[in-house]
């Protein structure tokens, strides 16, 4: 088959028998995972761009329409924890092969505190360790960490009234510490003192708010640090930004009303601040649509929100098949500077 290039999307036949709910790649991007209605995850190798036929894995376990799926970090080996609407989280290990025959992809944690559906699965950054947040149509959130005897522990807690539908964790680097001075009792040739990193997560929830969550080590237990209100219906997902140590924090949160907001917060001790994306004044709702969407509002509900690496590009999927990608510009002003229909 000949290679594609850049811009040409690439078809992928996953055998599903249902909807996909969710496609994610591995660390390395030589792996798909996808998830289904028909209840199963499916693993594929991927090589060249394209996923190969005979090396499909099905790991089948769920008993209800698996939502999303997260890749942990490969220095914890191959993990993938996917989560279903039959309220369970699943958390799955690649043995690998010892001789023909073997190998293959085990259940190594099987999370059933939920008593409703599990919308959201999300790792934290590997520096923190290999720990887990989830999200449950419950009103609860969860955070299973893998603990150093082998054991999983699990804090739950009550997160948003009528439901939790998405959760992304803060970037392990402090906001900051790129252009922060370094300490001066440091000894030439030795390594600067580690800077502390802190457990924090925000969530969506179906009470039209964002929480963020911070752990603290005195008490052992995870305290809402900040409520961000703007949304007027559900919040269906929430991205916390990549940072590469400057000050700024972004988060990006997509809802039912139609909007995204982008919440930036400048200094560590600063207020947050929202700014609509506004596909009206970038000229992405296409001419023939029967009725413009008013100005600050997507043409349909916002579903998933994105960021590149880098942090400095995002990717918004809309219910009208339409994904977009926006960039903040010199003056301060988010410009879409990218659309694809499926």
């Amino acid at each position: 088959m000949p290679s594609t290039t850049a811009g040409e999307p690439v078809p992928i036949e996953t055998s599903h028998e249902d909807m996909i709910h969710d496609a994610q790649l591995d660390y390395y991007g030589k792996r798909l995972a996808t998830c289904s209605s028909d209840r199963t995850v499916k693993v594929f190798d991927v090589v060249d761009g394209e996923t190969q036929r005979s090396s499909g894995h099905t790991l089948k376990g769920h008993t209800g329409p698996v939502w999303q799926i997260a890749w942990a970090h490969p220095k914890f080996g191959q993990i993938l924890a996917s989560c279903s609407y039959d309220g369970k989280v699943i958390i799955w290990k690649e043995q690998p092969a010892q001789g023909p025959g073997t190998g293959g992809w085990t259940k190594i944690k099987e999370h059933t505190l939920h008593k409703a559906s599990v919308n959201s699965v999300s790792w934290a950054p590997h520096e923190l360790g290999a720990i887990l947040a989830c999200a449950s149509s419950d009103g609860t959130i969860s955070v299973l960490t893998f603990k150093n005897d082998g054991t999983w522990g699990a804090d739950v807690f009550e997160g948003h009234a009528i439901g939790c539908n998405a959760v992304s964790w803060a970037p392990a680097v402090q906001p900051g510490s790129l252009i922060a001075p370094q300490a001066s009792n440091t000894v030439p040739g030795q390594q600067p003192p580690a800077v502390q990193s802190v457990k924090r997560f925000a969530s969506a929830g179906c009470d039209n708010l964002v929480k963020i969550w911070v752990f603290r080590d005195d008490t052992q237990t995870w305290d809402e640090e900040a409520v961000l209100e703007g949304h007027a219906d559900w919040v269906r997902d929430v991205a916390w930004a990549p940072n590469i140590g400057l000050p700024r924090s972004y988060i990006a949160t997509a809802s039912q009303d139609k909007t995204v907001l982008i919440w930036t917060k400048d200094t560590p001790t600063a207020p947050w601040v929202k700014t609509a994306l506004d596909p009206s004044a970038s000229g992405t709702v296409s001419p023939a649509a029967a009725a413009p969407a008013p100005a600050g509002k997507f043409p349909d509900v916002v579903w998933r929100v994105s960021w590149s690496l880098a942090g400095n590009i995002l990717a918004v999927s809309c219910g009208d098949g339409k994904v977009t990608l926006w960039k903040e510009s010199l003056k301060g002003i988010w410009e879409c500077v990218s659309d694809v229909t499926s």
